[in-house]
């Protein structure tokens, strides 16, 4: 791969030239290289990568005709990242990670906090928390509240609970294209 500069028949031109080189604008800069040679037969799991790329472009070009969810993957732009729609299709290949549930603040009482870390890559928008007694049967469920920060999430339990030996408490996390990701947590 080789980059061009001060070449003014080459610069900005980008597909291919033949059936050997290619040209691609990255950044702003005129890059050439030889042709990817492609697989005879993909595997599952390049299928499946292939199909969730697709998926993410088709996310990243809806949510930058969305003029509100451009502005806010706009203020993702960095270095890495150099346009609204690249921070959307990143956001939608990377799901939330929950790194920790801190359920020292339950006790079964209304009122009762349970504290969750949740981090994405971009933003998390919303976390959910449910607490199901041992045979299945829901006790409560509700959304946490961000705390300033951003990081962390609090969830204020809203019913009374009598019985916590081996109760589950599931809190599943969401980023803005929808992926989630969920811990379970046994008293």
């Amino acid at each position: 791969m080789a980059e061009v500069k001060n070449n003014i028949i080459t610069q900005g031109v980008s597909g291919m030239l033949g059936d050997q080189i290619v040209f691609r604008q990255i950044k702003g800069k005129t890059i050439i290289s030889v042709k990817p040679k492609q697989p005879e037969k993909y595997s599952d799991k390049q299928l499946e990568a292939k199909r969730k790329f697709q998926s993410a472009v088709i996310y990243g070009k809806s949510a930058t005709a969305d003029p509100v969810k451009k502005a806010e993957y706009e203020a993702g732009k960095d270095d890495k990242f150099s346009s609204a729609y690249q921070v959307a299709v990143a956001d939608f290949l990377n799901a939330p990670d929950i790194e920790d549930v801190n359920l020292k603040g339950y006790k079964g009482n209304v009122g009762d906090v349970i504290t969750i870390r949740v981090t994405d890559d971009f933003k998390v928008a919303e976390v959910k928390v449910s607490i199901h007694n041992p045979d299945g049967s829901l006790v409560e469920e509700g959304n946490a509240v961000q705390l300033l920060g951003g990081v962390d999430w609090s969830y204020k339990a809203t019913a009374k609970n009598d019985s916590l030996a081996g109760d589950k408490i599931t809190i599943t996390a969401y980023d803005m294209p929808g992926n989630e990701t969920a811990k379970d947590s046994t008293l």
